[in-house]
């Protein structure tokens, strides 16, 4: 894949409490950049949110108005979310970890995908951008769980 970019941030509350909401859906345009709606568009084999359901995001990227549908591959919370689109302008693979960490939980955000094209031109202004989303995504992840105690 032509992108391929990793941020983390040291969350100072309990791994459950921190991917309990970042792996709730229903949070994204809280706390995600450039997300205006996320919307369950199937739900997993046995009911709800897991592995095999479908949530469409609508984000607003580099100026453009963008349609995706993610589907979940793997939720083991609450270690792990790992999603990968499958509607959407370009492959795109998501995943979100959570560990433990002696000042409280590890969270991490990887983005891979944009293969072929335009992707493979506009790689790196790409994954500078999509880097810097992912850091801002972070701090507000933790700036909304510790400052507003959600």
């Amino acid at each position: 894949m032509t992108i391929d970019v990793t941020a983390e941030r040291v969350v100072p509350l309990a791994r459950e409490q921190v991917a309990a909401y970042a792996m709730d859906w229903r949070h994204d345009a809280e706390w995600t950049q450039g997300i205006r709606t996320a919307e369950l568009t199937r739900e997993a084999e046995g009911g709800g949110f897991g592995a095999g359901a479908e949530v469409t995001r609508t984000v607003h990227f580099l100026g453009r108005r963008i349609d995706y549908v993610l589907r979940v591959a793997a939720y083991d919370p609450p270690g792990l979310l790992d999603m990968v689109s499958v509607a959407g302008p370009m492959p795109m693979h998501v995943t979100y970890s959570f560990e433990h960490h002696p000042d409280g939980t590890l969270a991490r955000i990887r983005v891979r995908g944009g293969e072929g094209g335009f992707y493979r031109l506009a790689a790196p202004l790409l994954a500078r951008q999509v880097r810097g989303n992912l850091v801002k995504d972070l701090r507000d992840l933790e700036a909304r769980l510790v400052e507003h105690g959600t």
